[in-house]
C-alpha cells in the first residue's frame, strides 16, 4: 500500500476528537495562527507587567487581537496590506475618540462617535480591505472614546498601533525562511484539484469539481500575480522560475480539464492520474525539508503536502526513473492513453508542453467587479450610524459599566458584505454567553494576574480558529479576552450579565432597523452580482473566437470569477428573511445556464484552436 493509499485509510476510519466536538478536523486547525494568536496577545501583557504600564499595554493588547482577527493564510503582501490598514485606521479612529474623551463633554463622544460611524459605512461596501479598514476605524473611535488612559494623548493611538503591528511582524516572519510556501500551496491546490475534477467526470459532482477548480485557480491568479509582472521571466533554475512555469501550466490543465468535464464521460486512471504527475514534476520542493513551513494548518499547505506523498507512489517513481534529462523522459511525451476528444487532445498537448522550454505568459487582467452604486454606500452609512447613536443614548441612559461595548456590538455585527446579518447576529450574542461562561470559570479557579494572561493566550489561539472556522468562535475568544483585559485595567466588577444583555441589545437594534428599512439589500446584491456574472459569461462567449490565447484566458477567469460571487450573493440573499409574499428570483438557475456556456464556450475553443501555451514561445 502507497504512503497516499495509507493516509486516505487512516482518514477513513473516523473523525478526530476535536471534530467531533467542534465539527473541526484537527489536520484543520490553524496551528500556526494559534501560536501568533497566543503570543500575540501575551507578549504585550507581559511586556506591560513587567514596565508597569499596565494600561498602556491592554491598549495595545486590543491592537493585536483586532490583528489576529485580520491574520490568515493568504499571500504576504495582502496580509500586509489588511493588517496595516487595521492597525492605521483604528489608530486614527482611537485618536478621535481620545480627543473627544478629554474634551469633558458627553455630546462630543457622542457625535465622534456617529462621524466615525458614518464614514466607516461611507467606504465599507468598496472593497474587502477597506471595509475591514472602515470598522476599525470605528472600533478605534469606541475604545479612544471609552477606556480612559493616563498619560499624554498620544499614546493610546501609539499603543494601538502598536499591538496590531506587532501581529503583523508575526504573520509576514515566515516570509524569511518560507518565501514561497503561500505560492507553491495555491499553485499544487490547482493541480490536486484537478486530479479530483477528473475522477468526478461523468458524475453528478463534476459541476462541483469544476467550481472547485475555478476557485482555486483564481487563488493561484491571486497569489501569484505579483511575480508574473510583464516583460519579465525569472530563471528557469531558480525556484520562482519554475513554480512560475508551473503556474502556467496549471492555468493550460484547467482549460482541458473543463473541457473533459463538459464532455460528461467518465475517465481511465491513465487520465486522471495525469495532473498530480505533472505536480510532482513541475511544482519545486523545499531543499531544506526540516526548514519550518508557514501555517500548517492552512489549506493550500496541506494539498502541496499531499502532491509530495504522491511523489512517493509506485507511478510517481517510474515516472522520474524513466526520466533523461530536464526537459526529456515522460513529460515530453504523451501520456498513455488514446486522445480520441477535444479534452482528451488538450490535456495530452499541456502534458506535452509542460518539457517544453518556453510556455506563452498568462493574462492576469483581474476581471472587474460589480460594486454597490452611491445610494446603497449612503444608505448602509446612515444606517449604521444610527444604529451607533442609538446604542450610544441607550448606554447614556441605562449608566451601565463599560457602556462602550453597545456601539463596539454595532460595529461588529453590522457588516451586510461579511455574509447574512441575521446569522452574523446569532452568532455574536452566542458567542459572547459561551465568552462569558469561559471567563467566569476561569475567575472562580484562580485571581492570579499570571493566569489570567496565560487565559488570555489560549483565548486568542481560540479566536484565530475562530476567524477561519466559525464566527461564534471568534467572538467567544474575542469576549473572553476583553473580560480578562477589563479586569487588567483594575475593573472588577461583576460584568458577566450586562455584557450579554448588552450585546443583545445592539444585535436587536442592528436587525430591526436594518430589515425595518432595507430589507431587500441583499436581494438586490445578489440581482446585481447576477447581471454582471451573465454579462461577463456573454462577452466570453463573443469575443473568445477571435481572441488569443491569453485573452481567452483572461476573458474566461473574469467570468467564472464574477459567477463565482454571484453564486455566493444568491446564497447570502437566501439566508435572509425577505419580506412575505415576495418570492426571491431563482438566481441559481441563470447562473447555472451561464456556467453551462462558459463551459462549452472553453469547449469550442479547445475544437478550433491548439490550446493556449502548446506551442513554445520564440526567445
Amino acid at each position: 500500500m502507497t504512503r497516499t493509499a495509507r493516509r486516505r485509510t487512516t482518514r477513513a476510519a473516523g473523525p478526530s476528537w476535536p471534530r467531533r466536538v467542534t465539527g473541526i478536523a484537527s489536520a484543520q486547525l490553524p496551528v500556526a495562527a494559534m501560536v501568533r494568536g497566543a503570543a500575540g496577545l501575551a507578549v504585550p501583557l507581559l511586556a506591560g507587567r513587567w514596565t508597569e504600564s499596565g494600561a498602556l499595554s491592554v491598549i495595545a493588547a486590543v491592537g493585536a487581537l483586532w490583528g489576529i482577527g485580520q491574520d490568515g493564510g493568504d499571500a504576504y503582501p495582502s496580509r500586509v496590506r489588511r493588517l496595516a490598514w487595521t492597525g492605521a485606521a483604528a489608530a486614527l479612529g482611537c485618536l478621535i475618540g481620545v480627543l473627544a474623551l478629554r474634551s469633558g463633554q458627553s455630546a462630543a463622544v457622542t457625535v465622534c462617535l456617529t462621524v466615525a460611524a458614518f464614514v466607516s459605512g461611507l467606504i465599507s461596501l468598496r472593497g474587502r480591505v477597506v471595509s475591514v479598514a472602515g470598522m476599525h476605524l470605528l472600533l478605534g473611535a469606541v475604545i479612544g472614546s471609552g477606556i480612559p488612559v493616563p498619560g499624554p494623548w498620544w499614546h493610546p493611538p501609539v499603543a494601538l498601533l502598536s499591538g496590531a503591528v506587532w501581529v503583523l511582524v508575526l504573520s509576514c516572519a515566515p516570509w524569511l525562511w518560507a518565501r514561497y510556501d503561500i505560492e507553491r500551496a495555491t499553485v499544487g491546490a490547482v493541480y490536486r484539484v484537478a486530479a479530483e475534477a477528473l475522477e468526478r467526470a461523468g458524475t453528478p459532482a463534476a459541476e462541483d469539481a469544476r467550481r472547485r477548480l475555478t476557485d482555486a485557480l483564481d487563488a493561484a491568479h491571486h497569489a501569484m500575480s505579483r511575480h508574473l509582472t510583464p516583460g519579465t521571466r525569472p530563471s528557469r533554475q531558480t525556484e520562482l522560475g519554475r513554480l512560475v512555469r508551473a503556474f502556467h501550466v496549471a492555468v493550460l490543465l484547467g482549460e482541458a480539464v473543463t473541457t473533459l468535464l463538459w464532455e460528461a464521460r467518465p475517465l481511465e486512471p491513465a487520465v486522471t492520474r495525469v495532473p498530480l504527475l505533472l505536480a510532482g514534476r513541475l511544482l519545486p520542493q523545499r531543499k531544506d525539508p526540516a526548514a519550518p513551513r508557514e501555517d500548517r494548518e492552512d489549506r493550500e499547505v496541506r494539498e502541496i503536502r499531499e502532491v509530495r506523498e504522491i511523489r512517493e507512489d509506485r507511478e510517481d517513481r517510474e515516472v522520474r526513473e524513466a526520466a533523461s534529462g530536464e526537459t526529456g523522459g515522460p513529460l515530453s511525451q504523451r501520456p498513455d492513453f488514446a486522445p480520441d476528444s477535444p479534452g482528451l487532445r488538450a490535456l495530452a498537448t499541456v502534458h506535452e508542453a509542460a518539457g517544453r522550454d518556453r510556455i506563452d505568459d498568462v493574462s492576469l487582467e483581474p476581471p472587474t467587479s460589480r460594486r454597490s452604486g452611491r445610494s446603497a454606500h449612503l444608505r448602509y452609512a446612515a444606517l449604521l450610524a444610527l444604529c451607533v447613536l442609538i446604542t450610544q443614548w441607550c448606554a447614556t441612559a441605562l449608566d451601565g459599566p463599560r457602556g462602550y461595548w453597545l456601539p463596539m456590538t454595532v460595529a461588529f455585527v453590522y457588516k451586510p458584505d461579511f455574509g447574512p446579518l441575521l446569522r452574523r447576529a446569532l452568532h455574536r450574542c452566542a458567542g459572547t454567553v459561551a465568552g462569558v461562561a469561559a471567563i467566569g470559570a476561569v475567575a472562580l479557579l484562580t485571581d492570579s494576574t499570571g493566569a489570567f494572561i496565560a487565559a488570555v493566550a489560549v483565548f486568542g489561539a481560540l479566536m484565530a480558529v475562530g476567524v477561519r472556522h466559525h464566527y461564534a468562535i471568534a467572538t467567544t475568544g474575542l469576549t473572553a479576552v476583553v473580560f480578562v483585559l477589563l479586569d487588567l485595567l483594575g475593573d472588577h466588577r461583576q460584568l458577566y450579565w450586562p455584557r450579554i444583555l448588552d450585546t443583545a441589545l445592539a444585535a436587536a437594534v442592528v436587525l430591526f432597523l436594518h430589515f425595518a428599512v432595507w430589507p431587500d439589500s441583499a436581494a438586490a446584491r445578489a440581482e446585481q452580482q447576477t447581471e454582471a456574472a451573465l454579462a461577463a459569461a456573454l462577452r466570453y462567449r463573443d469575443l473568445a473566437p477571435d481572441a488569443t490565447p491569453a485573452q481567452r484566458h483572461a476573458l474566461r477567469r473574469a467570468a467564472y470569477q464574477q459567477l463565482g460571487e454571484a453564486r455566493r450573493a444568491a446564497d447570502h440573499a437566501r439566508r435572509e428573511p425577505s419580506r412575505p409574499g415576495r418570492p426571491l428570483p431563482d438566481w441559481e438557475r441563470r447562473i447555472a445556464t451561464a456556467e453551462h456556456l462558459c463551459d462549452l464556450v472553453t469547449a469550442r475553443a479547445l475544437m478550433t484552436t491548439a490550446p493556449s501555451g502548446m506551442h513554445p514561445a520564440h526567445e
